[in-house]
């Protein structure tokens, strides 16, 4: 699954035209290495995001098309300090 749609379907970002935006501006990192929104995202991957002053940190632990919004959250874990 493409970072950028992986973010929305997470919910991680809300839309994902802003998702592949943080990935062209270099505010997205897979395991420490800048991505493009077309990078394939896999479980176990460790997403940072640069949210003005702050960082999100996630790991990746499903990988899943369609998911609701009560699931969304079960999609990663929260490494954020």
């Amino acid at each position: 699954m493409r970072i950028d749609k992986y973010l929305k379907v997470s919910r991680i970002i809300k839309r994902r035209t802003v998702a592949s935006e943080a990935c062209q501006a270099g505010r997205v990192a897979v395991n420490d290495k800048k991505v493009k929104a077309s990078y394939d995202v896999k479980v176990g991957d460790v997403i940072e995001i640069a949210f003005g002053q702050r960082t999100v940190k996630v790991e990746v632990l499903s990988t899943k098309e369609v998911v609701k919004k009560d699931e969304a959250a079960e999609m990663y874990k929260d490494l954020t300090e």
